[in-house]
């Protein structure tokens, strides 16, 4: 048995120096020898032998800088090879599916999606429809994953990809994470899509800079992911996110959760078709056109409100110094982003305190929880190159 005062292997020094610098490759880009470094605080014999290790793998390769700057040996640019690793990235939303082959670094080297309907959400019906996608796609593109990661707007048990509810698709008990494995035979992993979405936007959006940030989403429902301190905030289970499921209007309209006066029922997507006067069920390119082309933002005055009280009551709670903005709030007017900020600071006394929470549209727009997906998948990866 290992006792508190054991000193570390050299082979764990070693493996733990080579994930360090595959993931600062994979989520920064290319980055020279003396770089690597300077960022990593090795010294060079140490980063050479790694880079030489992954190259000869076949994981990294190298090649001389295009630009060079001063006399002498230029460092060479190592840059990770994405067919080196690849993972299938799947976002499941309540009324479509997006399915990508990501390598490492982050390249998206294909992708699928199909709409969902009524009939097509029977999860049996989304695993074979995955399934076949994959394997028509592996075949395209000649790579071969090896992780699966999957998002899923719903209440999710991360230690085994267990759905325990998600209630705009109508599922229940549902061992996504089990089934997928048993059929794809590869290693699943299964997030929360708001989870997923703040995961994305640490690693490669709007919060790449922040260790404290909240991440909203709307698609027909609203969900919410949180990075406290840089790690991912979970709860007892893995179970977290449904900050749409606060409820801020008691007696108010029914939510799909069974619950009344939701949140999500006063600022999700059928609330916003609400007060763009179209029908609760329109769809989504009618609604982001019809917020693009809106002539008077007035008319979304109360839906503001609610946003600003919801985020208001988020920013008192977890002290984030950035909201991050996503999906179909992506395609709100930005007058009225900066007008629910300027609410927020007033009715927060954490935002005054901290001089500010930022609230921000995000710039991964709608592939955000795929993004979140793959790197939820390439987490374990990184660990075994």
């Amino acid at each position: 048995m290992t006792g508190p005062t054991s000193g570390t292997r050299p082979d764990e020094i070693r493996r733990h120096n080579r994930t360090a610098l595959l993931r600062r490759l994979h989520v920064d880009g290319p980055s020279t020898r003396a770089s690597l470094a300077a960022e990593l605080g090795l010294n060079r014999s140490t980063i050479k032998a790694l880079v030489d290790g992954l190259a000869e793998a076949g994981v990294v390769a190298e090649r001389v800088p295009a630009q060079r700057s001063g006399a002498g040996r230029p460092s060479l640019l190592v840059l990770p090879q994405p067919h080196a690793a690849v993972v299938i990235a799947i976002d499941v939303r309540v009324e479509q599916v997006a399915m990508g082959f990501v390598g490492l670094g982050g390249e998206i080297l294909g992708r699928d999606s199909w709409n969902l309907h009524h009939r097509t959400r029977d999860p049996g019906e989304v695993i074979t429809h995955i399934v076949e996608s994959a394997r028509l796609m592996a075949d395209d593109l000649d790579v071969t994953a090896v992780g699966v990661g999957v998002s899923v707007p719903g209440v999710v048990r991360r230690s085994d990809g267990q759905v325990h509810e998600a209630p705009n698709l109508h599922w229940s008990g549902v061992a996504l994470g089990k089934r997928l494995e048993a059929v794809l035979k590869l290693p699943v992993q299964v997030g929360n899509d708001a989870e997923l979405g703040a995961l994305a936007e640490h690693v490669r959006g709007a919060a790449q800079s922040s260790s404290d940030m909240v991440y909203i989403s709307a698609d027909v429902g609203v969900g919410g992911g949180v990075i406290l301190s840089g790690q991912p905030l979970r709860g007892a289970g893995g179970y977290v996110g449904e900050l749409g499921h606060m409820v801020v209007r008691p007696g108010g309209r029914r939510c799909y959760c069974g619950c009344e006066g939701c949140w999500e029922t006063e600022v999700g997507e059928p609330a916003l078709c609400r007060a763009l006067g179209l029908p609760d069920d329109a769809p989504r390119g009618a609604v982001v056109a019809a917020l693009r082309a809106l002539d008077d933002p007035s008319v979304l005055n109360e839906f503001a409100d609610w946003l600003a009280l919801g985020l208001a009551n988020i920013v008192n709670v977890l002290g984030p110094e950035l909201v991050v903005l996503g999906d179909l709030y992506t395609a709100l007017p930005a007058s009225l982003v900066d007008s629910v900020g300027t609410v927020v600071q007033q009715r927060s006394l954490v935002s005054r305190a901290v001089g500010g929470t930022q609230i921000v549209t995000s710039p991964l727009g709608r592939d955000a929880k795929l993004i979140g997906a793959a790197e939820l998948a390439f987490e374990p990866v990184l660990d075994a190159l």
